[in-house]
């Protein structure tokens, strides 16, 4: 799929770094060639109508590839974490996966940080970055051996590729299915302590100082977690971290029904946690906001809850409620793209990401206000697990282009 004609998009609000701008864009060859500037003889003209214009966004660590659901929600990329059947632990498997979602989709594969995810072998990372890994990652689960993760820094450092691990201490949380406190205990849930996170992150923090390597959680869901990861930024340590819209968006009172499309990994937190994130999420100290997109069907969901899976479909709504955080006043257009677009751009070495002039031609136009409900049985996933099911929410996609070509409109 390739642009065979320039496009202008004109009449629209620019999203850029910088801040908004009232300008038009002229996309060619499948880059962004201008920000600002008339339209120019044969471009097609599209006209945005006031709304947002922005990057298409980019989702960092997601465990299955759905398309249609990250068309609905503007997603133009995917980092897809190596949690597969087989796991992406060989060049070849790295090799099919980079080249699957093509055209109108990209997928950058995370390659697995040991052979078969047991956290014991380091895996063929040189070759699987050859054949096109953006990442590495250790998958759904902490590696135990701090002599394996160090060696994983180490080797991870000397390619220059980011470590994107799990931050939870396996041996805290065992079969736990939510975390330690009053609601797990009146619920009579496995439980396992918050702290967990902040001594699995305070472990790997100290090795990744070590090995001098760039490590990245994808998820930093407790404030004892969130103060490890903001003193280590100030120290001057090469650590980021993200988040899911669930776990500043609802609290584990959410688990109270037993409803397990709220049954996640990490569990979702305290109301305490919830708000560190929020304040975590204002202050910069979380780098980016992923749909942690994982649809499970009725086999996995509709279980007890101790029994179920976790994970939840998070592309279609991933937008609406990153953009929820710029209603509430915790962040400004610019930064909440930053967190869904430019920052996982950056992680993974991707020239997208941002409105710049030279960046690829991903791009989707917003009616930020548009009302609507989610609602699970009519999602695009292919399951509809989602803890938002129900709620009302803003923001949508009404265009969306790859590489200057349109894909939704």
């Amino acid at each position: 799929m390739k642009q065979l004609r320039s496009l202008a998009i004109t009449g629209g609000k620019v999203v850029t770094p910088e801040g908004l701008r009232s300008a038009s864009l002229r996309l060619v060859d499948g880059s962004i060639e201008a920000v600002g500037g008339p339209p120019q003889d044969g471009d097609e003209a599209v006209d945005a109508g006031g709304m947002l214009v922005a990057p298409g966004l980019i989702d960092l660590g997601v465990f299955a590839i759905d398309k249609p659901a990250f068309h609905f929600g503007g997603i133009t990329r995917a980092a897809l974490m190596p949690d597969q059947s087989p796991p992406l632990d060989l060049p070849s498997r790295v090799s099919h996966i980079a080249k699957s979602g093509k055209p109108d989709f990209w997928v950058h594969p995370l390659a697995a940080a040991t052979r078969g995810l047991e956290g014991r072998e380091i895996a063929e990372l040189a070759l699987m970055r050859e054949a096109g890994a953006r990442g590495i990652a250790t998958g759904r689960q902490w590696i135990a051996d701090a002599g394996v993760m160090l060696r994983l820094l180490q080797y991870a450092a000397m390619l220059d590729m980011v470590v994107i691990a799990h931050a939870e201490d396996a041996a805290l949380v065992g079969s736990a299915v939510a975390s330690a406190g009053e609601i797990a205990t009146r619920r009579g849930l496995p439980s396992a302590p918050a702290e967990a996170e902040a001594i699995a992150l305070a472990r790997d923090i100290a090795l990744a100082e070590m090995a001098r390597a760039r490590i990245h959680f994808r998820q930093v869901t407790t404030r004892a977690g969130l103060d490890q990861v903001r003193a280590a930024k100030a120290r001057g340590v090469a650590v980021t971290c993200g988040v899911t819209p669930a776990h500043f968006m609802l609290s584990d009172l959410a688990t109270v029904d037993f409803r397990t499309f709220a049954r996640l990994s990490p569990p979702l937190r305290c109301e305490d946690d919830r708000q560190a994130v929020r304040e975590a999420l204002a202050d910069g100290t979380i780098d980016v906001v992923a749909s942690g997109h994982d649809p499970r069907g009725p086999e996995d969901k509709r279980l007890p809850f101790s029994d179920a899976e976790p994970g939840m479909a998070g592309a279609e709504t991933l937008l609406a409620m990153t953009l929820s955080l710029v209603r509430d006043g915790l962040v400004d257009l610019p930064r909440a793209f930053d967190l869904v677009a430019s920052a996982p751009a950056r992680l993974l070495g991707i020239p997208a990401g941002s409105i710049e002039a030279g960046l690829e031609a991903d791009i989707a136009i917003i009616d930020p206000d548009r009302p609507w409900i989610i609602q699970s049985a009519k999602m695009q996933a292919t399951a509809g697990n989602t803890p938002f099911d129900g709620q009302p929410t803003q923001g949508r996609v009404t265009q969306l282009y790859k590489g200057g070509v349109p894909i939704k409109r």
